[in-house]
């Protein structure tokens, strides 16, 4: 089975059970400041989740590209990655555990035909706080899984992502993958030949401030499953990098450097996983840089050059964008910007080999005169100059120098907590971040779209990318040049005009080709559903419509909530592309 053929059939036996297919999101969140990228399926549908009302219904379904940066250290296996394809569906509020398992084991089972020999799950074990899962555990065994394959896990729990929000117990589904092996009577976790193809996560709970566990008035449903692994289980293999959305990379790899995959399956992995990244995150908007996305594209070139390093590889990263488009030819985004995509690779691998060259004469300062050198200073080697461990072992090698790979490893997991640490800072608001402050902000953003048409007299002014904080909000715009200091003020005034006049802010769903020709704004680029929420900001003594756009929310009830608005920033975000940043007082 190949990966449309794949995709078309989940997507066709949910539809089938009354679910509607929703698009695929961006990578970079629409107005979520608590994550860098789309980490899953469930992302772009937090306020429903929560219990706002889709436009589309209680049962929904797509598969959803998502970029997971947490496990980088980890590619290099067979089956992590940094990009990937998730098979989603979601209940809100609708079937619970009995539906969704069913569901999941008909799909597997009837439609993907795989044998329920070579099947087995794991439920919740239960702790203090919450009880065993023996209803998942009835449904699986009703279905015919025996006892001895239905394990339970205290650690079969979900979230929730942050400090706070919706989380539950998860029952998943695993696959015995080597095909010339019968399955073993019962299920071990520690045996890697078991393979993850599905989780069904049973959001039942929120978790609150003050760590409780609260029954949530709406339970969800959220499945997830991999594109890649579950191709790989189908098809017979055990490497996801041998299936059909790698192997083109590795050929291209195995040509380029004149080596085979046998023999060198990490470098070869890692490089074509990051270069794969790589295309999506820059074809999503995002240019290398020294801070968020921007610091993680960085990271991720970086890492896939110091590993072709390894292979003998130079100046070879734009050489691999094809096969990429070639396996994704379903992603126009990709097609759109290969340009871009060819000139930032090209630019980043360039500014690293002048890194790389500096950091081998920081080496042989280090090794003069050495017969050993420092944890701290192969770290030095590998974080600031890019060296992978093998290019120090090679170098230490060359000017026979000694170092502990031990000392090495222990800066190493400091570096990694630290980054962790980082990483849980943007969920500390959890993924829903529905504060007074966020939402007054929301509601600012509309406005900001407004006034710069109506200032600027252009209408064709459109929003390519926001993000919301609950210190400021971040608004990206097509313009050609800098705002005049009058321009900024005559925007501040404009906005602050409406906001004192108190007008309502009302919610509505309608069809995407009713809002469209209503004239509500939307993001460039964005892809919508059939049916979308629209929110209009409505002056009842004139009956005109001060702001119209197509959004998922939360806003407020009236403009008249929101405060002072004030304009801190305004810069050049890219080429023909200006970004204001703003508060509320």
């Amino acid at each position: 089975m190949n990966r449309l053929e794949l995709i078309k059939k989940y997507i066709e036996y949910f539809k089938s059970k009354e679910h509607k297919e929703i698009p695929n999101s961006s990578l970079v969140p629409e107005n979520d400041p608590t994550v860098l990228f789309t980490t899953a399926g469930m992302h772009p549908l937090v306020p429903f989740l929560a219990g706002e009302k889709h436009p589309l219904g209680k049962r929904l379904v797509n598969v959803q590209k998502c970029i997971r940066t947490v496990d980088i250290e980890e590619v290099g296996d067979s089956f992590h990655h940094t990009f990937f394809e998730m098979l989603g569906n979601w209940s809100l509020g609708d079937y619970w555990k009995e539906g969704a398992i069913k569901m999941t084991f008909e799909f597997h089972t009837k439609v993907l035909k795989i044998p329920i020999e070579r099947y087995a799950v794991t439920c919740f074990a239960g702790n203090k706080e919450v009880s065993k899962d023996e209803e998942s555990k009835k449904v699986w065994l009703s279905l015919g899984i025996p006892e001895e394959r239905i394990s339970l896990f205290k650690d079969n729990w979900w979230g929730p992502a942050g400090l706070t929000g919706p989380c539950g117990p998860d029952t998943e589904m695993f696959y015995w993958t080597p095909n010339d092996i019968p399955a073993p009577k019962k299920y071990n976790s520690k045996d890697n030949r078991w393979v993850e193809i599905g989780n069904n996560v049973l959001l039942e709970y929120n978790k609150t401030k003050e760590g409780k566990l609260v029954p949530l008035k709406q339970k969800n449903i959220d499945f997830g499953g991999g594109v890649e692994r579950t191709l790989t289980v189908l098809n017979g293999l055990n490497d996801d990098y041998m299936s059909e959305v790698f192997l083109p990379l590795i050929k291209k790899i195995e040509e380029l450097s004149k080596k085979s995959y046998k023999g060198n399956e990490k470098e070869m992995r890692i490089v074509a996983d990051h270069v794969k990244a790589s295309v999506f995150i820059i074809a999503n908007g995002v240019t290398p840089s020294n801070t968020e996305r921007g610091y993680v594209l960085r990271r991720l070139i970086r890492r896939a050059v110091r590993y072709g390093k390894v292979l003998n590889l130079q100046d070879f990263i734009t050489k691999l964008i094809q096969p990429v488009l070639e396996i994704y030819k379903d992603y126009k985004e990709l097609e759109k910007n290969k340009e871009k995509i060819f000139s930032e690779l090209k630019e980043e691998e360039k500014r690293f080999n002048s890194t790389l060259e500096n950091g081998l004469r920081t080496f042989n300062k280090i090794a003069k005169d050495k017969k050993e050198i420092s944890g701290k200073e192969s770290f030095l080697l590998y974080q600031s100059y890019g060296f992978p461990l093998e290019m120090i072992e090679e170098e230490c090698k060359n000017n026979n120098v000694k170092f502990s790979k031990n000392e090495f490893k222990k800066e190493l997991l400091k570096h990694q907590e630290l980054s962790k640490t980082a990483s849980a800072g943007k969920f500390k608001s959890g993924l829903l971040d529905n504060s007074t402050q966020t939402t007054r902000l929301h509601t600012a953003t509309h406005l900001l779209n407004e006034a710069l048409r109506q200032v600027l007299k252009r209408k064709d002014i459109v929003q390519k990318g926001s993000n919301i904080t609950p210190e400021r909000l971040r608004f990206d715009f097509s313009f050609e040049r800098k705002l005049t200091d009058e321009e900024k003020k005559e925007v501040e005034n404009w906005i602050n005009d409406k906001i004192q006049k108190n007008f309502p802010v009302k919610r509505e769903e309608m069809t995407l080709k009713k809002a469209v020709e209503e004239g509500a704004q939307s993001e460039f680029g964005t892809k919508y559903p059939e049916i979308v929420s629209v929110y209009t900001v409505y002056d009842e003594n004139s009956k005109k419509v001060v702001s119209k756009e197509i959004c998922t929310g939360p806003h407020v009830k009236k403009t008249g909530e929101l405060g002072n608005f004030k304009i801190i920033k305004e810069e050049a975000s890219s080429a023909g592309i200006r970004r204001i940043k703003a508060i509320l007082e």
